[in-house]
């Protein structure tokens, strides 16, 4: 199965769970076990190319002039990743449609379950650092909403946060590094980039590209000091918990180290920064679990504690500290999860997850009892068991490495981490299973159905397998480590097996784990020296920081962001002023190549008009009314200046522009006073006065002197004049500009005007259910209201009109490629002669006849024009990228057929509802407004009977 499919199905199978939620809890948890099924199985179809050492490719150059590839890759280590990723998830799946109450929304939770998986295959399967960062914060987001998913808990809304924040931070320091890395390798491909090692750590940026990239993959995998917010992401659902913080997403800081080991790996930084917070982590964490009563909370900070141990491994930038590191991934992931499943099993069944309420569970829940022990003993490393085995490697590689001149500094720290990993592990099984029954439990305990205890049941099966027979894992684990070494370094003689003999690994092992007895013993006393003792808490800091945080922030930003329009505008113009002034102070300006064209009288009257109703303006714009008059003059002569200036294309736009624009806005004056009030001092008027004046004869200034000099270079009009029609395929430049070369602007454009459509019918929905609906409904018009609100002559008039207006669109719109007109202008037409069917005949009229919803035009509009883009990726063109052909139809000539009249019509179908939905929120304010009648407007129906016309008219 292709790579991108792989990737797709998760994001495309997050549609159906919402889709199937009112089928049952049954429905959702089916097409998400089939999605993830789906993938699991595509991903197993590359299984044999990776076993024989290839790299599976997939490319798209997506936007190959800023190196923005889509470009996918799977090798061990990814497939590696991604198996863990899709098994476990069917594993989740299915644990999560027997743990969920039915209250629970199962469409939800499973839609967000899906863009998580997607995201985290896209991760690891990304051979882009640009398009793995896009992936990376949608684990951030997805995770915010799977971590947050219960929101009727305040501790569940805070953990989300808190991840979100903390991770979401080390994202941003991520971005920042892999761009640098980028740079330095020149290329943003990670196929590249992995093959110029000596480049990378040679460079002068290699340490701050290290560091940035670090705080990322260290936020993420909750390493010190970013580790307290995985304990408060177990809020959580257990599901998330067991998916996200045990097997997927805080091991996705842990993969990107592998992946860049080969280039980042072998410096004393690396050495240095990852491997002392791989141990820090390691013993705070297990310290810490060891003194929590909450079974989630234990196992979250045993999850810290074994991914710093992870981090020291791969820290230590030797191949048996790979190969440890892959090694424990894996069984981390087995036993981990299962552990988190099992106490999810015992919350459910007992409803409390408090050690200390208990106790005794072995006889009353025993198949969850075998389960979790097998895992919590694999967890404490003892033999025969897969985390046996790893930390046996763990220990070696620690007795070997040197910290700082001292030998002993690293196997000390590990021994002691392993103890108290032991420690608590004991402790989980002891406090938890062992001891006699209660008769205090919440709920009386019993082993739950197969639904919930096949899932860690299976994994558990996978530790005891691996356990005793490790030569089954041995190829697969030499085999990713060989990927995370890539190819460069030698790979490890050390074999994967229960007897090593008499080494200090084991001594160490054999110490840790009496060691961890001996702590549980003493856990009363060593309870109480841990209340009593002073520390740090790691969440009232957080909480301090992102207060000091807020307030800072509000000082800074409150004085100027206050919401005064006045100000903004005024900051912006001084700030292009004096930018504008100090760029032509400190230039140069060459001498005038072109001589300045006369003037003739109809030009001259034509520019004092246009000046006088500008001035005109500015001193009579608080008349509402007026001003609005003096702004359509303004732009009527704006429009005979484009004609004058042989531009008619932007002069019919400018001139349907005005006449949509002065309707509309005479609907919305209607609901406002006459005359603006004066709000603002003389002070601040002479100084708006003094920015005004200054602006404008700097923009004079500018004009004046660009216009009397010929361009430096070829200005871009020359290539539009020249490919128009060789590369767009008509003759109009203009048109072909904004539906080939400009395209994705138009695109762009229309989606933003059918947003302001949206936004102006939501208000004008508000203020019809708020407290101005009863304004409206008490307003009085401030003059009398026309006897005959629907004139004859104009509902005749407007009628008869309609066909022909739409004939003159029609033609518009099909000449737009090579003659004045367009999408954009026919739409304006066509949209003129609607607004006059809603003035002549009335809004109920015109409303009874509509047939389509304007929302789902203006969608129409952008998805014709979305989809057209899309088009030209089939045939290998990039986005928009327009097409066209000659034909000849018998018995007509021969004519041109272009895929940019497509994108047109989704223009001309995006302006028409959007104009059509602006008048129908005005319509309906001016409809409650004046509620005598619209209901009766005029209509010529030459099958009603006078009787009938009498009647309705209420004689």
């Amino acid at each position: 199965m292709s790579l991108l499919l792989i990737v797709a199905l998760p994001f495309l199978g997050a549609l159906l769970p919402g889709l199937m939620n009112q089928a049952g809890r049954a429905a959702c948890a089916g097409v998400t076990f089939m999605v993830t099924l789906a993938a699991f199985v595509g991903l197993m179809t590359n299984l044999p190319a990776v076993m024989a050492g290839e790299v599976v490719a997939f490319r798209f150059d997506w936007l190959p002039h800023i190196g923005l590839n889509f470009t996918l890759m799977l090798d061990a280590l990814g497939f590696f990743f991604a198996t863990l990723i899709l098994g476990i998830g069917l594993l989740i799946i299915t644990y999560a449609r027997n743990y969920l109450a039915r209250n629970d929304n199962m469409g939800e939770f499973f839609t967000y379950l899906l863009l998580f998986q997607g995201a985290m295959v896209g991760i690891v399967m990304s051979d882009n650092i640009l398009l793995l960062l896009i992936f990376w914060e949608l684990t951030s987001l997805s995770s915010f909403l799977l971590i947050g998913y219960w929101k009727h808990l305040p501790e569940g809304r805070q953990g989300a946060r808190m991840a979100l924040t903390v991770t979401g931070m080390g994202g941003l320091a991520m971005i920042a590094g892999m761009m640098i890395l980028g740079q330095i390798a020149g290329s943003y491909d990670l196929s590249v980039i992995l093959q110029n090692r000596e480049l990378i750590q040679g460079s002068d940026l290699y340490l701050p590209a290290l560091i940035l990239i670090l705080i990322g993959c260290f936020t993420k995998s909750a390493q010190f000091p970013f580790h307290f917010w995985l304990p408060h992401a177990m809020a959580a659902p257990t599901p998330v918990s067991a998916y996200l913080h045990s097997a997927t997403m805080v091991k996705a800081g842990i993969f990107l180290m592998a992946r860049m080991w080969p280039v980042l790996s072998g410096t004393p930084e690396w050495f240095w920064i990852v491997t002392t917070a791989g141990l820090i982590t390691m013993v705070l964490g297990a310290v810490i679990a060891l003194f929590k009563h909450d079974l989630k909370a234990l196992l979250a900070f045993s999850t810290v504690s074994h991914l710093g141990l992870i981090t020291m491994l791969l820290g230590t930038g030797t191949a048996l500290g790979a190969m440890a590191a892959v090694f424990h991934i894996l069984n981390h992931a087995t036993f981990k999860a299962a552990l988190f499943m099992s106490a999810g099993i015992i919350d459910h069944e007992t409803h409390t997850r408090d050690i200390r309420r208990l106790g005794g569970l072995r006889h009353l829940m025993p198949i969850t009892f075998v389960i979790a022990s097998l895992a919590a003993l694999s967890m404490a490393g003892i033999p025969l068991l897969n985390g046996f085995l790893s930390k046996e490697l763990m220990l070696e590689e620690a007795y070997h490495t040197v910290l700082g001149g001292n030998h002993w500094i690293v196997p000390s720290l590990a021994v002691v981490g392993s103890l108290f990993s032991a420690a608590y592990c004991f402790r989980l099984i002891g406090h938890t299973f062992l001891g006699g029954k209660r008769d205090d439990y919440p709920a009386a305990p019993h082993d739950p159905p197969a639904g919930l205890w096949l899932p860690p049941a299976f994994l558990v099966v996978l530790v005891v397998v691996i356990g005793v027979a490790p030569f089954l894992a041995e190829p697969a684990v030499k085999g990713i480590t060989y990927a995370v070494l890539g190819g460069e370094a030698e790979m490890p003689k050390a074999h994967l097996k229960i007897w090593h003999g008499l080494t200090p690994a084991l001594y160490m092992s054999i110490t840790a784990v009496v060691g961890g007895l001996i702590v549980l013993a003493l856990f009363k006393p060593l309870l109480k020296l841990w209340d009593a003792a002073p520390r740090p808490e790691a969440k009232a800091i957080f909480d301090a920081v992102m207060d000091a945080a807020v307030k800072a922030a509000k000082a800074l930003t409150l004085p100027i962001h206050n919401g005064a329009f006045s100000r903004y505008g005024a900051v912006m113009a001084i700030t292009v002023i004096v930018a504008g002034w100090y760029a032509w102070a400190s230039g140069t300006v060459g001498a005038p190549t072109r001589a300045v064209q006369p003037a003739g009288a109809v030009e001259l009257a034509g520019w004092c008009m246009l000046v006088a109703a500008t001035v005109g303006m500015v001193f009579l714009h608080r008349n509402r009314l007026l001003s609005l008059v003096l702004i359509g003059i303004i732009g009527l002569m704006v429009s005979i200046g484009f004609v004058f200036l042989s531009a008619p294309d932007l002069a019919m736009t400018q001139i349907t522009v005005e006449v949509v624009t002065t309707i509309l806005l005479l609907l919305a004056l209607n609901f406002l006073p006459n005359d603006t009030p004066i709000e603002s001092s003389v002070l601040r008027r002479t100084r708006d006065v003094g920015l005004a004046v200054a602006g404008g004869v700097a923009a004079m200034a500018l004009s004046y002197h660009y216009l009397l000099r010929d361009a430096v270079t070829s200005p871009i009009s020359e290539y539009h004049l020249a490919n128009s029609y060789k590369g767009g395929g008509g003759t109009n430049v203009v048109n072909v500009i904004l539906v080939d070369f400009r395209g994705f602007d138009t695109f762009g454009e229309i989606i933003v005007l059918g947003i302001a459509a949206v936004l102006i019918y939501a208000l004008t929905e508000t203020l019809l259910g708020g407290p101005v609906r009863a304004r409206l409904l008490n307003r009085k018009p401030d003059k009398p209201l026309a006897g005959d609100q629907h004139p004859t002559m104009m509902v005749v008039l407007t009628r008869v009109l309609m066909p022909v207006v739409v004939m003159v669109g029609f033609y518009i719109f099909l000449r737009g490629h090579n003659e004045p007109g367009g999408g954009f202008i026919s739409g304006l037409i066509v949209s003129i002669g609607l607004v006059m069917q809603y003035m002549a005949s009335g809004y109920s009229w015109a409303t009874a006849r509509q047939r389509y919803p304007h929302q789902g035009v203006i969608g129409a509009g952008v998805l014709i024009a979305g989809l057209t883009g899309i088009g030209s990726w089939f045939v290998g063109k990039p986005f928009l990228t327009s097409d066209f052909t000659y034909v000849r139809i018998p018995p007509f000539e021969k004519f041109e057929l272009a895929t940019a009249a497509l994108f047109d019509l989704g223009v001309f179908l995006a302006v028409v509802g959007a104009v059509m939905l602006s008048l129908d929120g005005f319509s309906r304010l001016a409809r409650r407004a004046h509620v005598q009648d619209s209901e009766h407007a005029m209509d010529i129906n030459p099958a009603r009977s006078e009787t009938e016309a009498l009647e309705e008219q209420g004689v």
